[in-house]
């Protein structure tokens, strides 16, 4: 078998059992929780009345042990079916459905602008390395990872949409406006993909203020890996000798330093966005956005256990998928990965 097959053929193997165990490990922490998520679905008048009580606990399977209620859990999983919210006795597939598009929209947005700005100061830091133009990268990057999300999405939201008046400051469209039809989840590609260039404006306009925000914090910390990173490349001695054999500045910029330093690049942008993807609820709430992060929150805060569970078994596997993305890419840039 090709090393590279064998190498993805593991990782795969390792991302299955992974995702059992998160199963496992997000049925137990939710049903450790304190609390009755009984009385928090009937309300207290209801939850009062045994008859009420037992019924309730009949149909949602809650009488059983917990074993039984764990495979239970498994076996409907496998069929697609992460069970009903107890708040609004609705599929939690069909609202994580709803939800977990618009986190991933703003999450890649902000990702993207990350990878831009990030690796684009990182370089540019490391390459003047100790002249006026590192050190304010370097400042700049601190006050970004130093500087609260949620503070910076309040003062982004009172400057720039309250006071300026330059950009919209919550929601995904405006009021009035008709989502385009869904195809990705994603507003901005399916109302290009409809031909609704209006609509792909509005919902463009409406990305970019949370989306900047967001992006900020992992601007500042890819650009400090990113510079690390190039430093540590450019003391190379592969690199040495492409400048000794007389090859452009920039040819050996990109053809040698930087394809050297994506490696441990990519770790952190992996991990920076599997953190964007779960879910920042405080963004969220402040811009509106009716995402996953905000729909975690009301699960917990209602003790809605199926949606708790759902939250928690999505980003999970998007991790494992984000991780599993990395370690392809490890092994096409990495030849020495493919076969270890």
């Amino acid at each position: 078998m090709h090393p590279l097959a064998r190498y993805l053929l593991t990782r795969l193997g390792i991302g299955v059992v992974l995702a059992f165990g998160i199963t496992l490990v997000t049925f137990t922490l939710a049903n450790l929780v304190p609390g009755d998520p009984v009385q928090a679905a009937l309300g207290e008048q209801a939850s009062a009345n045994p008859a009420i009580v037992q019924q309730f606990r009949e149909d949602m399977g809650l009488d059983k042990p917990l074993p039984v209620q764990y495979v239970t859990y498994l076996g409907n999983l496998l069929q697609g079916d992460f069970g009903v919210s107890v708040q609004t006795r609705t599929p939690v597939a069909l609202e994580l459905q709803r939800a977990f598009p618009a986190t991933a929209e703003l999450a890649t947005a902000a990702i993207l602008l990350s990878i831009l700005v990030g690796i684009g100061l990182g370089l540019m830091a490391a390459l003047r390395r100790g002249k006026t133009v590192d050190h304010v990268i370097r400042l700049v990057s601190l006050l970004g990872i130093s500087a609260p999300t949620f503070w910076l999405a309040l003062v982004a939201y009172y400057v720039v949409f309250y006071q300026l008046r330059l950009l919209p400051g919550s929601g995904r469209l405006s009021p009035g406006a008709v989502p385009p039809p869904n195809v990705t989840g994603f507003y901005t590609i399916d109302s290009v993909l409809a031909g609704q260039w209006a609509t792909f404006g509005d919902a463009l306009s409406h990305l970019i203020l949370p989306g900047t925000v967001l992006a900020l914090s992992t601007i500042g910390l890819l650009t400090r890996f990113a510079r690390s990173s190039v430093l540590d490349v450019l003391s190379l001695d592969y690199v040495r000798a492409a400048r000794a054999k007389g090859l452009p500045s920039s040819a050996v910029t990109l053809r040698y330093v930087l394809r050297g330093a994506l490696v441990p690049i990519i770790t952190v942008l992996g991990i920076a966005f599997g953190s964007l993807l779960s879910g920042a609820v405080l963004t969220e709430k402040v811009f509106a956005w009716h995402g996953i992060g905000e729909y975690a929150y009301n699960g917990a805060t209602r003790l809605d256990l199926p949606a708790v569970m759902g939250v928690g078994l999505v980003v999970g596997i998007t991790y494992i998928l984000i991780n599993l993305a990395v370690d392809v890419l490890y092994g096409f840039l990495d030849p020495r990965v493919r076969r270890a």
